[in-house]
């Protein structure tokens, strides 16, 4: 079943232009035909044009034009019966209908130029955002991995918001955060943001020491390329995540992000206690700044981390998004069910378009039994190094 289903998939768009051009052809035969039985003092030939004019709106250059040409031809046969073809009337008929159809085929062939660019230019684009924002695995130790980015700008599929998860030891370390604005103005920063935690991550054995870290790329880039009208307004939330692979104790470092949410089966939503320090590139900041927060992350549970482009989303009555509210209905669901069911609720809460970019990742714990190099080690074997 799944070759034919694949053929079918293929013919679809091709049955469906065909299906759509019997439309003017048909339009073309009919005119045509009562045209011809009409008296020689009703003019129908003119009506023709909306043939091509039709055909322009699903079909490219070329059907458009051969279309154009029987409309052409139709006109002729009318005109041989009302009087012959070399009469006033007909041959300016004849005349401006052709010239009418080269202009719909130019316009036509121009749009679908132009199409071709801007396809071009998505290609391009999308490929640059992938390599900005990595695809996060599906798994990766003891996790199971989802994630959702809703981007602001339309043909954007990132900007401003931002996340990764790698691998740091005998942990996973993840990272999801939000540059002031949105959408591609956005882009430039975000990259040195993920950029900077990519190197960092592996270098550093406390998150205090990482966000510092983070703090100081984020300081610098802004004193080497802030607009003077823009000192100070440029920032970055972020929220560092440290789940160890055989110990269910949880770590996590705020710098000014919204706390994550415990999802625990059995409809139960939990906040854990979270004390952020300030935004990144807001001030000068040393690990001793930063606060280390623990909780419980048991096998079974998912941890739901967001950015505010889903939280501060409104409805049409101007209420933000309850994401608490809303996902206890989903903890018992696979993450990316969960995601699947969280994109459809914000986007019919926010009417189909977000006022700011959104991301949400969401880590579920299968077992506190870590993953290296494609060989199971057991809690007993393991020694970890924090």
């Amino acid at each position: 079943m799944g070759p034919r289903r694949s053929i079918a998939a293929l013919r679809q768009p091709w049955l469906s232009s065909h299906a759509l051009l019997l439309l003017p052809v048909a339009f073309v035969v009919i005119i045509t035909a009562v045209d011809i039985r009409t008296p020689e003092t009703i003019h129908l030939g003119p009506s023709l044009i909306i043939a091509p004019a039709i055909t322009a709106s699903f079909a490219g250059a070329w059907t458009t034009g051969l279309v154009g040409a029987l409309a052409l031809a139709a006109q002729i046969v009318a005109a041989a019966f009302h009087g012959g073809l070399m009469t006033p009337n007909h041959v300016v008929q004849i005349i401006t209908l052709a010239v009418l159809s080269v202009m719909i085929v130019v316009y036509r062939a121009i749009r679908d130029r132009h199409q071709a660019q801007l396809a071009q230019v998505r290609s391009v684009a999308e490929a640059a955002q992938h390599v900005l924002m990595w695809p996060l695995p599906e798994h990766i130790g003891p996790l199971k991995i989802a994630s959702l980015y809703l981007a602001a700008e339309d043909e954007a599929q990132i900007g401003g918001d931002l996340y990764a998860a790698t691998r740091a030891d005998s942990a996973i370390r993840v990272l999801i955060g939000d540059v002031r604005g949105k959408g591609l103005p956005a882009i430039g920063e975000a990259a040195l943001l993920l950029g900077a935690f990519r190197e960092a991550a592996h270098r550093h054995t406390a998150l205090s020491e990482l966000a510092t870290t983070l703090e100081q790329s984020i300081s610098r880039y802004t004193a080497d390329f802030e607009p003077a009208e823009e000192i100070g307004e440029r920032f970055a939330t972020a929220l560092l995540v440290e789940i160890p692979d055989d110990d269910p104790i949880t770590r996590m470092t705020s710098c000014g992000h919204p706390p994550p949410l415990l999802l625990s089966p059995g409809h139960a939503v939990t906040v854990p206690s979270l004390h952020p320090a300030p935004p990144l590139g807001v001030h000068s900041t040393k690990p001793a700044d930063y606060t280390l927060d623990v909780f419980s992350f048991e096998p079974g549970d998912t941890l739901l981390l967001y950015t505010d482009g889903v939280i501060e989303s409104r409805d049409a009555s101007g209420r933000f998004y309850p994401l608490a509210e809303r996902v206890a209905q989903w903890t018992d669901l696979s993450p990316e069910a969960l995601m699947h069911h969280v994109r459809r609720d914000l986007l019919a809460h926010s009417g189909g378009r977000l006022d700011d970019d959104a991301a949400l990742i969401a880590l579920h714990r299968t077992s506190t039994t870590a993953h290296h190099h494609g060989k199971t080690i057991s809690a007993e074997d393991f020694h970890p190094s924090h």
